[in-house]
């Protein structure tokens, strides 16, 4: 009898451990999903925070006058940021990309001093960028804009592009989590379809029935939440020792909320496949309690 009991005991736990390993394994992977989300959006960001144009300005513009369209320049809201290049500046720059300074064979620097601009990434597209290009162009002191359009087309492209696949990719894996939690924990039920049945004879309300199920699994769920949290962190340390400043592309406050978000799945799904497959028996006839 109490070699039996013991067996049993053992059982329960490797199915509970089981369990608690298989959801983890689920939530693990939606948080990477999550993650790799964020990282885009991140990713996003630079890359069109980091696209600038140029504004040219006139070969007779004072300096006084650089320095005041700069200030103007920096005070709109949708500029990050901006910097001078002075004409020996993009002469320089120019000799270092040719191996040869253009004023040695024209006798004149041809280039113009400009303004590098970067914008805030909310208005780094094309639309926003025609509207920018006409308020710039109001200022006397400006003769052009000059950008690749065609670049920045590419780079909103591509980015709906990834948004839209990581988006399909997490409602599809939440689909099959919530399958493959929902069948981890009916299993953990099956066993108990005739305990179940018992309970209703004895007169036991669905409510009273479905609690103890409940909290067992809420438990359940909150290990292997903070499993697939600790696992996710595990990852993020690999890739921070593979590829340094990973990290710092995901603030704190991100992070968090992946965490926060994993842990209520982990509960939260638990809970609904709980409830669905205990009313699976209690709504089931006893005869085909023998035949499933």
């Amino acid at each position: 009898m109490a070699e039996s009991r013991k067996i049993s005991v053992v059982s329960f736990f490797n199915s509970r451990v089981t369990s608690v390993i298989s959801i983890a394994l689920v939530l693990f992977l939606l948080g990477l999903i999550c993650l790799i989300a964020l990282l885009g959006s991140r990713l996003s960001d630079y890359v069109k925070e980091n696209i600038a144009f140029s504004v040219v300005l006139k070969d007779d513009v004072r300096e006084a006058d650089i320095k005041r369209i700069q200030k103007n320049l920096d005070d709109l809201p949708f500029i990050k940021s901006t910097e001078y290049i002075s004409k020996e500046q993009a002469a320089k720059e120019l000799e270092n990309e040719l191996g040869e300074n253009p004023e040695t064979f024209l006798g004149f620097n041809p280039l113009q001093a400009s303004i590098e601009v970067k914008l805030h990434s909310e208005y780094a597209n094309p639309d926003s960028l025609q509207v920018i290009e006409k308020k710039i162009k109001t200022y006397t002191t400006v003769s052009e804009l000059l950008y690749r359009k065609d670049m920045m087309q590419v780079v909103n492209d591509n980015m709906r592009r990834l948004s839209l696949v990581l988006l399909t990719l997490a409602l599809m894996l939440m689909a099959i989590s919530f399958v493959l939690i929902s069948n981890t924990i009916r299993l953990l039920i099956y066993s108990k379809r005739f305990l179940i049945h018992t309970m209703q004879l004895v007169g036991a309300t669905a409510g009273f029935i479905r609690r103890p199920f409940i909290r067992h699994n809420i438990v359940s769920g909150l290990f292997a939440s903070i499993l697939a949290i600790l696992m996710l962190i595990s990852a993020l340390y690999y890739l921070q020792s593979e590829l340094a400043g990973f990290v710092q592309m995901l603030d704190t406050g991100m992070l968090l909320l992946v965490f926060l978000s994993v842990f209520i799945m982990g509960i939260g799904l638990s809970v609904v496949a709980t409830v669905l497959a205990v009313n699976r028996y209690l709504h089931m006839e006893v005869d085909k309690l023998y035949y499933i």
